[in-house]
This record gives C-alpha cells, structure tokens and sequence, in this order.
C-alpha cells in the first residue's frame, strides 16, 4: 500500500511523507488531497463545515468512516475511487500562517509543524482520533512514529 498525494507542498517532501506513511495502513494504494491555504480560507472551511467561526492550523475531511485498522480496500470503496483507480483518504487542509505561529510557539521549524499537521491530517483521514485519553495516547504514537521516520523528531 502507498499514499499519492495531490499537493501543493514542496515535492521532495510529499515523497517522503508517502515514504513514511507506507505500512501504517494496509490495503490497496490511497490517494490524498494536503493543501495550504490562508487564514480566511481555513476559517470559512471550519466555520461552514465545523460551525467554528475561528482560525485552525488544520482541518481534515476523511472520505471515509470507520476504516481505522483495517485494510482499506478498492472493492469495498468503490464511491471513493479516484480517477488513477486509488482509494482516495479525504483532504487536509492546512493553515500556512498559524503552522509557521506555532513553530515558533513550540521552538521548533517551520518545517516539522508543517509536517507534524500534515500527519496529523493524514492520520484522521485514517481514522484515528484524539477525543479520549486512549485515543490521544495512540494517535500521538502513530504521529511521533512517523515524524521519526521524517527525521523531524520533537527537539528536546
């Protein structure tokens, strides 16, 4: 299994975000849609689609429920198929300017809260969530697991 990305990030990095994010589904091959957009953009998507008239760093729109561990499979998708005949996951959306406002909250690049969002994403559009304790603990697994893997381990 492997996730093609349409995106308007930097290509090197997509590839390497595809890369890691190899095994951590199985199935047939998924497509994804990771987009930046501006501020106005992210909060008239989260106050249309959330009802929260407020900026995000990043929004998520799974194509799918309840696929979370299981193998994502094409003939059990079909109303998800995209046009190169791959599973499409959803879209994340994320917030250029509030990525490059946290980077510098947290101390870290630009680079890996970009990244860290787009993981994030990617990773609701598999299914995992964070709304219990245990939920948080196992996303956040799966987030560290594959920001290791992008060499954009939280600096100490």
């Amino acid at each position: 299994m492997q996730i093609y990305f349409e995106s308007d990030l930097p290509e090197e990095g997509v590839a390497k975000l595809a890369a890691a994010l190899e095994d951590i589904a199985a199935g047939d091959d998924l497509s994804a849609e990771l987009l930046l957009v501006s501020e106005e953009e992210i909060r008239a998507l989260n106050a249309r689609e959330r009802g929260v008239d407020r900026v995000t760093d990043v929004l998520s729109f799974p194509s799918m429920d309840g696929i979370k561990g299981k193998p994502v499979l094409a003939d059990e998708h079909g109303e998800c198929i995209d046009e190169a005949g791959r599973v499409f996951l959803g879209s994340i959306v994320i917030c250029e300017k509030r990525a490059r406002e946290q980077a510098a909250e947290y101390g870290h690049s630009v680079e890996r809260e970009l990244w860290y969002l787009a993981v994030h994403g990617v990773l609701h559009c598999l299914g995992y969530d964070h709304e219990t304790e245990e939920e948080k603990r196992e996303m956040r697994e799966k987030e560290e697991e594959i920001m290791a893997r992008l060499d954009l381990r939280r600096e100490a």
